[in-house]
């Protein structure tokens, strides 16, 4: 073969590669075993892949986002989620690290509400509410895990059914996870379905604690935050809103253009003691086409110049700032977490929704199916 036909080819297998992904790119998807869970199931971890340097972490028990390593401006990967190493500490952890969280992410208030003329009551785990669905979070569950591989993606679809009255809660409710990794891009897909034989309430989210420079290398004060919502839902002293719906605009709560997460924490805004940081929903910004996905926000790291956009169906976005992280308490390879170690962006409905008229309905009916997707999508710059 000649030296020139050589180069021809190289050349047009080059184009085919750049035009057909599927054929250069790939992503895959391996199991291993992960521990038993306090009733003694085994439980799985499963190790997602793809040609661009991104590696997924996740477990069945809890539904769990255990670790996502991602490069740095210069390629070196670290693991950016904060959890531990291994399940028996996530079984006893407070945290929520990196879990599917439901039947209710967030805050229902006086563990009650009212469906359809009936009042259902909670188990109060937060002062006088209910947080993130009671004692025994999604979080706190064995799933059903199953594998999926593409020439494109690969995925990993966990399903759990919610038992009618468990804590609290009408209706069974099966409730549908699954995580997506393409080949070609760095970014983690989660779509959730959820589907009821009664009347009942549905808020699904997924609680990872981000740290862009590495989960246990201090804290986030310095990333700079887009977060592209007009309003907030301003709180009382329990962290429940008052049905208000506020412009961020003149406040600390403003991200329209980007902020150091540490910037105005600490200002005398009473939202912000409130909380002792942030641990406030913000209203998405929809179109009118809405529920289209949309960006609802984006954080940099500038040490490593890594880069978290956050894409979604949702109308709301929980940012806490980890102000109550304990420094004390023993994270992933020995690491100890300091308060505003690292931040969460929690894609939702809006806390406390059942009993507020005027947000955004939670309420799935037996003849609804429920859905919502969000994109964890990462780069450099």
């Amino acid at each position: 073969m000649t030296s020139r036909r050589c180069f021809v080819l190289c050349v047009f297998f080059s184009w085919v590669a750049l035009l057909v992904p599927s054929l250069s790119a790939k992503s895959k998807i391996s199991k291993h075993a992960y521990g038993k869970t306090p009733d003694g199931q085994t439980v799985d971890l499963f190790l997602l892949t793809n040609d661009k340097h991104m590696e997924v972490s996740i477990t069945n028990y809890g539904g769990i986002i255990v670790s996502i390593r991602v490069p740095d401006r210069s390629g070196k990967l670290a693991d950016v989620v904060l959890g531990y190493d291994t399940v028996e500490e996530y079984a006893a952890g407070r945290a929520h690290f990196g879990g599917t969280i439901g039947r209710y992410a967030n805050r229902i208030a006086h563990g009650q509400f009212k469906l359809d003329g009936k009042v259902y009551t909670l188990p109060k785990n937060d002062g006088d509410n209910t947080l993130h669905g009671g004692l025994m979070s999604f979080d706190k569950k064995y799933w059903q895990a199953r594998e999926h591989n593409t020439s494109t993606d690969v995925s990993l679809e966990l399903t759990y059914l919610c038992k009618d009255g468990e804590e609290g809660f009408p209706g069974n409710l099966t409730a549908k996870v699954v995580f997506t990794l393409p080949a070609d891009r760095n970014e983690l897909q989660i779509d959730y379905t959820a589907t009821t034989d009664k009347p009942t309430v549905v808020n699904l989210t997924n609680h990872s604690y981000f740290n862009l420079a590495g989960e246990g290398n201090g804290d986030i004060l310095k990333h700079q935050l887009t977060l592209f919502a007009s309003n907030f839902t301003p709180v009382d002293a329990t962290l429940i809103p008052t049905g208000e719906i506020r412009e961020v605009r003149n406040t600390p709560f403003d991200f329209l253009q980007p902020h150091a997460i540490g910037e105005r924490i600490n200002d005398t805004d009473q939202q912000l003691k409130y909380g002792s940081g942030y641990d406030h929903n913000w209203v998405v910004d929809h179109g009118p086409a809405d529920p289209q996905i949309v960006m609802a926000a984006k954080a940099i790291d500038p040490s490593s110049g890594r880069v978290l956009e956050i894409l979604t169906s949702e109308p709301g976005v929980q940012f806490y700032s980890a102000n109550h992280l304990n420094p004390t308490a023993t994270g992933k390879n020995k690491h100890h977490y300091v308060a505003n170690g690292a931040f969460c962006l929690e894609t939702q409905h809006f806390p406390d929704s059942p009993n507020h008229d005027n947000f955004p309905s939670t309420t799935l009916r037996p003849a609804e199916t429920f859905h919502s997707t969000t994109i964890f999508r990462f780069s450099t710059e």
